[in-house]
């Protein structure tokens, strides 16, 4: 932007660089394990002083990363926020890993490597810059809070922004293919029993139906049992 024929920038240290500001200077009081981020505020190519931002946890996230943890599931946190700072927000959350620093097109082919390493995972966000990503993973959600290309970008659409709600939605697709698999296995054991007893000359229609009706009831009972 331009104010009275001057250009305004404002952003980070390496946006100011790119603008051609090269003199930026350390702020003063600025915390020693650079757990805070700083925007920058340039007018003319002078820097003019700059703006100290801290992440601050939503309240629901550490307790579902912890959900998530126990439901064996490997948590990673990427920003493009400082190494720093991003590790620090990981230790707060309790996530398996943070990475920082990562722009966009980086963290989209972060998120690429390692489903070449044979990794399936699924990208939760929500911001502009993160439909790259969204579209990288495995499965792309996004925050219905979020902006509209990263709604547009992702495969699943959260409403709200509330984390729980993505733990609450693993746990309802897992249910979802253990019952799939649950049914599909007994399907072919009954199958399997059935063609044997056909081939034997042991099944007639009426014990057939028989069969069918007690292994529909077996699944639906075991569903509420075992899944």
């Amino acid at each position: 932007m331009s104010c009275g024929g001057e250009e305004i920038v404002v952003g980070s240290r390496a946006l100011l660089m790119e603008h051609g500001i090269q003199r930026i200077l350390p702020v003063d009081g600025e915390s020693a394990d650079g757990t805070s981020s700083e925007v920058y505020v340039a007018r003319g190519g002078q820097v003019l002083g700059s703006i100290r931002i801290a992440d601050v946890l939503r309240p629901e996230a550490k307790n579902a990363v912890n959900a998530m943890r126990q439901m064996g599931l490997k948590t990673v946190l990427s920003s493009r926020d400082t190494q720093a700072a991003t590790l620090s927000v990981g230790r707060d959350l309790g996530v398996g890993e943070a990475v920082g620093e990562l722009l966009p097109n980086q963290k989209a082919t972060w998120v690429g490597e390692l489903r070449r390493m044979g990794c399936t995972g699924a990208m939760v966000e929500d911001g502009i810059n993160d439909a790259p990503a969204l579209v990288a993973a495995n499965v792309g959600i996004a925050m219905g809070s979020g902006t509209d290309v990263a709604r547009e970008s992702a495969d699943v659409i959260l409403i709200g922004s509330d984390l729980s709600k993505f733990v609450e939605t693993l746990r309802v697709a897992r249910r979802c293919r253990g019952i799939i698999m649950q049914n599909f296995v007994g399907t072919l054991v009954v199958d399997r029993v059935g063609v044997g007893m056909a081939a034997s000359g042991f099944l007639n229609p009426l014990l057939a139906a028989f069969i069918h009706v007690t292994s529909e009831l077996a699944f639906i009972v075991l569903k509420h049992v075992l899944v």
